[in-house]
């Protein structure tokens, strides 16, 4: 029906709802369904039927036999009062509705009211199979709706029509994707916490489910990859030396050890270089990690656990080492350094094994204390900053979280001391022979003291600035060092590898990495180690809710570190944990107190305490 036979009382469609034509003019007064009457452009219509219409009521409901005009209509073209006449017996104001909207459907039929097309059998079957589909994804997505919000779902009878909205929710909450259709029927805001929260309530979920890691996107498996054998060279033999591996019990990779020569002092490290060189397949994985990922439910490793088996130091009976010779002058100023591939025999001990022997007299390890503690001295005479706040240890044992402190032993000065030292004699030697290594350094911060209590350590930490890479020398302000690199740690830590393998290919007479290369690869690797870092932090707070979740009602001693207001900062030693409660009562900073778990969060990374009692 052409737009310039529009009279009164014709039917129109109007932005897909139907119309009557009211009045006539430059403009035609249109009236819709719910009975508001607008001007609009002739144009802006579509003239369905010439009326006389007196009213939009009863166009809906009209019957016919679709399906027979479509088989009938097959491969020819028609319009829109012949379609009318055929399917619906008649044109009528009703029937021209009803084929618009057949129209509209476009299930048998396609094009204008002109111009009508019947669609063909394939497409029809195949929107059908697709209608059905969507209808039974609907009857799906609606029934999981009521079960959730009637608290009758049952997660032991998730079925596979389901699985796929859950999934999204676990994507969400792993912080794999941005959305979910389920928290959005559930009128829930769409974040990875609520999609933890909702999977902890559905029972798809439990606490043992760690999404850390994930959101952090850090690879969750040790790489596998080959790795060469290790190449014939000349090596120095230290096998005649005692050679000491000391680390926590657990450590499944020993990268370090140490030797004292008369009054010099040897760090052997495990010669991790030798295997993997610059731009090796291992090498490249290892940047993109950055750094072991040690989470309390296991290990992940930056490099091939053959690489662990063939260079962790006291795995066999001889290990090849990259080792630095120090000579300490009596100040515990670094006098002299050399270093060299070697072969060392290496004994494995615990902290606590070392300890023990300490105690008992053990006349090397003593003598390596001694020597460590003029370094120590010396560090601290020119500002060293100790902060010694309390460290644990978290281990998932089947389904138990464990906890325990991390004591102050002198095994560990003795470990710490020596690492430093062999740092500080990297970074001396890189610097003496020109090897562009990245250098850590750290601004010193005006006014900082050493602190004796607990809310003074506190206060220093927070005060520190952070460290930095350089390809400059510079001074390490917190550890009281002019210079200083990280270098006895690369089976774990990606940068200790680089600087390994540029002093490898310099003692090998080799082309070393420019500065520029350097410096990109240290960056990188930085960025990669500073996610690991981040997934290790939120993964460590979650099994400490989860252990608080398995102890309800636990209590323990917190000292008060910080205050604002009434509101303090409390430091919890057994667990490692800081939480912020409100006073009743005005309390002086260190004033130690026991907390009681109240309720936890899980999925925000939250646990609430009430003061139980204040310590006398």
């Amino acid at each position: 029906m052409p737009l310039n036979d529009l009279l009164q009382n014709t039917l129109v469609v109007y932005k897909k709802r139907p119309g009557r034509i009211v009045t006539l003019g430059d403009k035609v007064e249109v009236e819709l369904p719910d009975g508001t009457r607008l001007k609009v452009r002739p144009k802006d219509v579509i003239p369905l039927h010439p009326g006389p219409l007196e009213s939009l009521d009863g166009l809906s409901g009209v019957t016919g036999d679709v399906q027979t005009a479509w088989e009938l209509l097959s491969g020819d073209q028609t319009n829109l009062q012949e379609l009318a006449e055929l399917a619906f017996g008649d044109y009528t104001p009703a029937s021209a509705w009803a084929v618009w909207e057949l129209l509209e459907d476009g299930l048998y039929f396609q094009g204008s009211p002109d111009l009508i097309t019947p669609v063909s059998r394939m497409d029809v079957e195949r929107q059908i199979a697709t209608r059905q589909a969507k209808a039974q994804e609907l009857a799906v997505w609606n029934n999981l709706l009521e079960r959730i919000r009637s608290g009758s779902f049952d997660a032991a009878a998730v079925s596979i029509q389901d699985r796929q909205f859950l999934s999204e929710v676990e994507d969400l909450a792993r912080d794999k994707r941005p959305n979910s259709r389920l928290l959005q029927g559930l009128d829930r805001a769409e974040s990875p916490e609520n999609a933890h929260s909702l999977l902890l309530e559905l029972g798809i979920w439990d606490e043992y489910v760690d999404p850390y890691p994930a959101r952090m996107g850090v690879p969750m498996e040790s790489p596998y990859l080959g790795l060469p054998e290790l190449p014939e060279e000349a090596r120095l033999d230290l096998t005649r030396l005692a050679a000491f591996a000391i680390d926590d019990e657990e450590n499944q990779d020993p990268d370090d050890a140490i030797s004292l020569d008369g009054e010099e002092i040897w760090v052997h490290v495990a010669d991790v270089a030798a295997l993997i060189p610059p731009g090796s397949p291992a090498d490249l994985e290892a940047l993109t990690r950055g750094a072991n990922l040690y989470l309390p439910q296991g290990t992940i490793a930056m490099l091939p656990q053959q690489a662990v088996s063939a260079l962790g130091l006291g795995l066999l009976e001889v290990s090849p080492a990259l080792s630095f010779h120090i000579t300490l002058s009596t100040d515990g100023s670094v006098q002299g350094v050399e270093v060299q591939p070697t072969w060392v025999r290496v004994q494995r001990l615990s902290y606590q094994q070392a300890q023990v022997r300490l105690q008992g007299g053990d006349a090397q390890l003593n003598r390596l204390l001694d020597q460590l503690q003029t370094f120590y001295s010396r560090r601290h005479r020119e500002g060293a900053l100790t902060m010694d706040l309390p460290e644990v240890i978290i281990r998932l044992k089947g389904k138990e979280v464990l906890i325990r402190p991390v004591h102050p032993l002198m095994s560990r000065v003795l470990v710490r001391e020596a690492m430093l030292a062999a740092g500080e004699a990297a970074a001396r030697y890189a610097r003496q022979h020109q090897v562009p290594i990245p250098y850590t350094i750290q601004e010193s911060t005006p006014g900082l003291e050493p602190a004796e209590d607990m809310a003074g350590r506190f206060a220093l930490r927070k005060k520190m600035k952070r460290s930095q890479i350089s390809l400059l020398p510079g001074p390490h302000a917190g550890l009281g060092l002019p210079l200083y690199t990280r270098a006895t740690s690369p089976l774990r830590r990606y940068q200790d590898l680089l600087v390994h393998q540029q002093l490898r290919a310099h003692l090998a007479g080799q082309p070393v990495r420019g500065e520029q290369e350097v410096l990109s690869t240290a960056a990188m690797a930085e960025a990669s180690t500073s996610l690991a870092n981040h997934a290790e932090f939120l993964s460590r707070q979650h099994w400490t809710l989860v252990y608080l979740l398995q102890n309800p009602g636990w209590i323990g001693e917190a000292v008060l570190v910080e205050k604002s207001g009434m509101a303090g900062k409390f430091l919890i030693p057994a667990l490692a944990w800081e939480t912020t409660i409100h006073m009743a009562n005005e309390l002086p900073l260190n004033t130690s107190v026991l907390l009681e778990v109240v309720s936890v969060d899980l999925p925000k990374l939250d646990a609430f305490f009430h003061i139980h009692s204040v310590n006398s």
